[in-house]
């Protein structure tokens, strides 16, 4: 698109001595200042980057308002109070999207299942009866769209990808290849008598809200009676796995290696770091930060708005420090206290006459 048109969508403010001649200019791409190119758009954020960015031949730079207003520079500025997140939605707007979408002749299709316009279906995909597929979304190869699953508009499912029967997505929903939504969660009953273990009904939804994104590997059960719930704009990592009944707050973030047990809840804005444990009935309160590593126990209870917790189980970071730095002091201490031992009497040892004074 043209520059000028790209500062509209920005609500950013086009600066620079050529800017006025540069605003019909053609920008294809985002790029590092390394990589950059006549049509593309770099970022800077501090006085380093903002001089690389005016020494790479990019079309023009994104940079913070109060570094751009101070500028004296020919090149093209975009002023913005984010120039990070304005540089994210910069991507997202010059994106190429498939111009013809393509139904793969090899794909299995059920008469009864609903695509709607501009749906791309890639190589060997399934996609079973009654399932409903919305418009500009794509299926890639291999992936396996259950009975009845519903997907909104404008979602991209990686190859490989199963969606089990039961589950829904909204619109703008990226799933990573090898993802599996809506499968059985981990519940079993034991006969006490016989020692057997028999499963509890699975039979939940999976509901995924709108602007969610999930990583390669990721899995996510479904509800055991009810549903599991991801809200709008959550964004989970690579191998991660929630179990059933959990429903996850809008805008929550969690890593990579995380696992969460059934029936917990996380509320809305909160980070979970990676390799995270959340043990059963578990509830994380709003905007808490949970540290890489920590862990939280069944029926726990943590909540504080910005306060990061560490540790297993975890605690706020300060108090994890504290104790983390007494276990440190603990050798020190415990030499300091231990009793000198006391000093014996030096041992006489009679001298061993030599060979040659021997009788």
């Amino acid at each position: 698109m043209r520059l000028v048109q790209l500062a509209e969508l920005l609500h950013a403010e086009l600066r620079g001595e050529t800017a006025d001649q540069a605003r019909e200019h053609e920008i294809s791409e985002v790029a590092s200042a390394k990589s950059a190119t006549g049509t593309s758009v770099v970022f800077a954020q501090d006085a380093a980057t903002f001089s690389q960015a005016l020494s790479s031949p990019a079309a023009a730079v994104i940079v913070p308002t109060a570094m751009g207003e101070d500028a004296n520079v020919l090149k093209p500025l975009l002023l913005v109070a984010n120039p990070r997140l304005a540089f994210a939605h910069a991507a997202q707007l010059l994106r190429t999207e498939d111009a013809h979408p393509v139904i793969h002749p090899t794909a299995v299709i059920d008469g009864s299942a609903l695509l709607a316009r501009r749906v791309s279906v890639g190589p060997y995909a399934v996609i079973e009866p009654d399932a409903k597929i919305g418009e500009s979304s794509a299926i890639g190869a291999g992936a396996v769209i259950g009975q009845g699953a519903v997907i909104g508009r404008n979602c991209r499912i990686y190859p490989r990808v199963v969606i089990y029967s039961g589950t829904e997505l909204g619109d703008h929903v990226v799933v990573h290849a090898g993802a599996i939504l809506g499968s059985d969660g981990f519940g079993y009953v034991r006969d006490d008598a016989t020692g057997e273990y028999t499963q509890f009904p699975q039979q939940g939804r999976l509901i995924i809200e709108d602007g969610v994104e999930i990583g390669a590997n990721t899995t996510i059960d479904r509800g055991a009676l009810d549903e599991t719930r991801i809200s709008r704009g959550v964004k989970i990592d690579n191998l991660v796995h929630i179990g059933h009944n959990v429903h996850v707050g809008k805008d929550v973030v969690i890593a990579a290696q995380t696992g969460i047990s059934g029936s917990s809840i996380i509320g809305a804005n909160a980070v979970v770091g990676g390799q995270v444990g959340i043990g059963d009935h578990a509830t994380i309160g709003e905007q808490v930060i949970l540290g890489s590593g920590s862990g939280v126990l069944t029926h726990k209870k943590v909540h504080g708005p910005g306060v990061v917790f560490w540790g297993r189980p975890a605690r706020p970071l300060r108090q994890y420090l504290k104790e983390l730095a007494a276990l440190a002091r603990l050798p020190e201490k415990e030499a300091a206290e231990k009793p000198a031992p006391k000093k014996s009497a030096p041992k006489k040892f009679a001298r061993k006459k030599p060979e040659h004074e021997k009788d």
